[in-house]
């Protein structure tokens, strides 16, 4: 098994990463999109820290401690979580083609699609620097709205690339001919978490890969 690489922390804190990444090993017609999610988990926690600063602002210009307490309650939860629960779950589908991991992604991710769009509304009193908390606080100070406004715009940005992520996800996974059954199945038999198994279904894979390209191709002219 490979050494743990991530996530990459400096030599002296005594902490050791705790899993392995490397794109290298998701097959190259899902690398693309694997990489997004990366991306998007990457602008998710960034806009979990800069909400953060907002939340800051709003509460030196009055809007109360709670939104701020909970804001870094979001920002230290959210972020491993989002990565345990549904970035990895994607990473090992993408790998091993796992129906299973698939159905673990949709599940956490519709969460995470609710959860952002709730974000992005900003009701006051939840932690977040959302339209209505924004629009309503530029009545009593322009300028730290101005910085909510901030973690708003990305809110918004993330709920959209969110809802967009999990619909193509949801195509790919609709037109490979994979099912719920399927993800029964494994689940069932255990082959979801057996190394071997995955090895063997990622070989197949890039068998039949192989296969198709390496077939003649016969046109009109020729027959």
């Amino acid at each position: 098994m490979a050494e743990p690489n991530f996530p990459p922390l400096p030599g002296f804190i005594p902490l050791k990463p705790c899993f392995y990444q490397d794109f290298e090993e998701i097959p190259e017609q899902h690398r693309s999109m694997c990489k997004k999610m990366y991306h998007l988990w990457m602008l998710n926690s960034a806009t979990l820290a800069v909400n953060l600063i907002g939340c800051f602002a709003w509460m030196f210009g009055g809007g109360g401690v709670t939104n701020f307490g909970l804001a870094i309650i979001w920002l230290l939860m959210f972020t491993p979580c989002s990565y345990v629960c549904w970035f990895r779950a994607i990473y090992k589908a993408f790998k091993t083609d796992s129906s299973f991991n698939f159905m673990q992604f949709f599940f956490v991710f519709m969460a995470q699609v609710g959860i952002s769009i709730i974000q992005c509304i900003g009701i006051p009193g939840w932690g977040v620097c959302g339209w209505l908390a924004t629009i309503s606080f530029f009545s009593y100070n322009i300028l730290i709205a101005l910085i909510m406004l901030v973690p708003t715009i990305m809110f918004t940005a993330v709920a959209s690339l969110s809802f967009i992520a999990l619909t193509r996800i949801h195509n790919y996974y609709r037109g490979s001919g994979a099912s719920m059954s399927k993800a029964q199945e494994e689940w069932t038999t255990g082959a979801w978490k057996n190394p071997h198994v995955q090895q063997a279904a990622m070989g197949a894979a890039a068998g039949a890969m192989q296969e198709q390209h390496s077939s003649p191709q016969y046109n009109e002219n020729q027959m």
